[in-house]
């Protein structure tokens, strides 16, 4: 399979960034600033899932967490660590089906109750079992929250600004990160089990104002056509995008190339059901790039620092608590800045590259890394410590550029309509099967092997980059339904092809109806 884009005979200049009103942006349209506060709304989903990463990270370096629940280590260790994504497994079945038959809205909300719920059984525990159980079900809520949301960003957001919204979906998941360590390294002072009770409080607070809001915002425009409901879908298209000018050419190119791309999917039978997910080369191909970047995005050495940093630390002899803390909180914060940044830079730079330099940074860095690991365990050199946590600010920035704003972006925009939740639901059921492989074969690797683990992962980096060279497709520029011809040839590009001519009828009835009534 080539490197690149695939010629469609659609580009950018085609579509919808010929209809931008220039002098409509985010800062001076009123609409577009409710609309952007719509989607932060959604947005601090991927928060709540910072949150909880980095969460277990801090509690592992808390004397009074580590004695309240009895020291827990190996197998114990790994099932704290892993509760949260089998109970995510266990609600992937139904998560895409609340998405397409409840709306986006209401599954975020059925989402975020459940967490609350959650939250409260945490920090209320008592004992390991119930902070187990916990756990599973912040995993089982979090994840009908998290597949719907994405989704209703991309579906939502402004053209212009798309690709940049969705990227900062998954990139804020270190704004979570960095309030979860932050907040445990200022409880550490506390001389009781506050110390882990307020941080677990804390993961809640998304949620509430989800439970409490989300119910009044904006539904996605493709899931009212999907339900016949085509006026509401125009009105909420004109509203955000128009000033409610449901004549606007913009909207009328969004409004009938969402209807032609739905329609198609509606009168292709291969698009229907979980085994279209594999019936057409189109669709294989999306899911061979989805399964493959939800597994690097987990399984390229970052798994080691999220789950399991202060083995790392312990490995390198820093295991002061207060030092341990201090490190992950300004790593949650580089991590933020590089993430951020990167999503600015989709529609600038494009996903292919952003993809190739992330992969070659990783993998450089991460030789570096072992290479020094190595150093310190054999010679037990000082400065080969001090170096490795700089290497591993390194390797988390190149990781950031792509891998953190990316993942979730590229999935959703790939995806035709019909097949977006199902196919998202893979993606996120792929990182919590690598999350599990990680969380349970990490901490006794790194007894086992020490800094010798790390060359598996040196292995994995090269075949990653060779991967993304050789499947990566570029997006830039292009609607989710123009996306589509991308992976399914000629007949997703009639229908978009057709979508564009019935906007011009509709654009020239209107300037019809305008000369008659002058």
């Amino acid at each position: 399979m080539g490197a690149g884009t695939v010629a469609t005979g659609l580009g950018p200049q085609d579509g919808y960034l010929q209809f931008l009103n220039p002098n409509r942006k985010w800062y001076n349209n009123r609409r577009l600033i409710t609309l952007h506060a719509w989607l932060v709304l959604l947005l601090i989903t991927s928060s709540a899932n910072g949150f909880d990463g980095s969460l277990m990270n801090s509690f592992q370096s808390l004397d009074l967490w580590r004695d309240y629940f009895g020291h827990p280590q190996g197998g114990k260790l790994g099932l704290l660590n892993a509760i949260q994504n089998i109970g995510a497994l266990a609600a992937y079945p139904f998560a895409p089906y609340l998405s397409d038959g409840l709306g986006r809205r209401l599954t975020i909300w059925i989402g975020a109750t459940i967490m609350l719920i959650a939250v409260a059984v945490q920090a209320a525990a008592h004992n390991l079992g119930m902070f187990i159980a916990a756990r599973f079900l912040i995993g089982f809520g979090v994840t009908f929250a998290a597949n719907s949301a994405p989704m209703l960003v991309t579906e939502l957001a402004y053209p212009a600004y798309r690709a940049q919204m969705t990227a900062l979906y998954n990139s804020l998941w270190y704004s979570g990160n960095i309030i979860a360590s932050w907040s445990t390294y200022g409880t550490e002072f506390i001389n009781n089990n506050w110390s882990w009770r307020i941080p677990s409080i804390l993961q809640g607070v998304p949620s509430i104002f989800q439970f409490f809001l989300i119910l009044f915002g904006p539904e996605s425009p493709r899931w009212l056509v999907s339900k016949g409901r085509e006026e509401k879908a125009l009105q909420t298209l004109a509203y955000y995008h128009a000033d409610s000018d449901e004549t606007d050419a913009l909207v009328l190119f969004e409004f009938n190339e969402i209807k032609a791309g739905i329609e198609l999917d509606r009168t292709v039978s291969a698009n229907v059901g979980w085994s279209a997910l594999w019936s057409t080369p189109g669709n294989r191909k999306r899911m061979t790039i989805i399964i493959a970047i939800a597994f690097f995005s987990q399984w390229s050495g970052n798994g080691l620092v999220s789950y399991y940093l202060n083995a790392v630390f312990n490995t390198l002899g820093i295991t002061s608590t207060t030092t341990q803390l201090l490190i992950t909180g300004i790593l949650a914060i580089w991590n933020l800045f590089w993430a951020i940044g990167a999503s600015f830079l989709v529609e600038r730079i494009g996903r292919r590259t952003l993809f190739l330099t992330s992969c070659a940074g990783m993998l450089l860095f991460f030789i570096l890394q072992t290479i020094c690991s190595a150093q310190f365990a054999l010679r037990g050199t000082e400065s080969a410590a001090h170096a490795v946590i700089a290497f591993i600010f390194l390797f988390y920035a190149c990781y950031d550029i792509a891998f953190t704003p990316l993942i979730v972006a590229y999935t959703v925009e790939i995806l035709p309509y019909s097949l977006r939740a199902k196919g998202f639901n893979i993606f996120n059921f792929t990182i919590s099967l690598a999350l599990i492989f990680n969380q349970y074969v990490n901490p006794i690797a790194l007894e086992k092997l020490g800094w010798k683990y790390y060359i598996v992962y040196c292995c994995w980096l090269a075949f990653e980059f060779a991967f993304c060279y050789f499947f990566i497709v570029e997006t830039r520029g292009l609607s989710l339904e123009e996306t589509s011809a991308l992976f399914d040839g000629e007949e997703a590009t009639r229908a978009v092809q057709a979508s564009h001519e019935v906007r011009h009828d509709d654009l020239d009835e209107k300037n019809s109806n305008t000369d008659l009534k002058v």
